[in-house]
């Protein structure tokens, strides 16, 4: 099982970012996708997550209003588009599949490698 993050960069406070998860390896009908972040010396922390049908939504409180999760099934690709970022929302951002249908919960079976986010002052 692959889950290829991408489109981490660098951006301006208030700018936008759209991160992407391909998925590959095995079918994910029936699993959670979600997003955590982590900045070095904190913990990981989960940002958003969503059941691969589609139906079901989670955000953490940080990121509402401003985040929004989504999945193509045709392409098997989870996206994050990240809009008004702050410097805060720095993070190395990771890409993370758990058996469903519990969106948010202590384990997670597969996880990408992470994309860096950087948002400048």
């Amino acid at each position: 099982v692959q889950l290829q993050a991408s489109g981490g960069g660098l951006v301006q406070a208030g700018g936008s970012l759209r991160l992407s998860c391909a998925a590959s390896g095995r079918t994910f009908s029936g699993y959670v996708m979600a997003w955590f972040r982590q900045v070095p010396g904190k913990e990981r922390e989960v940002v958003s997550a969503i059941r691969w049908t589609g139906d079901a939504t989670y955000y953490a409180d940080s990121v509402k209003g401003r985040f929004t999760i989504s999945r193509d099934s045709v392409k098997n690709t989870v996206y994050l588009q990240m809009n008004m970022l702050k410097p805060e929302d720095t993070a190395v951002y990771y890409c993370t599949a758990r058996r469903g249908p519990v969106l948010v919960g202590p384990r997670y079976d597969y996880w990408g490698q992470g994309t860096l986010v950087t948002v400048s002052s």
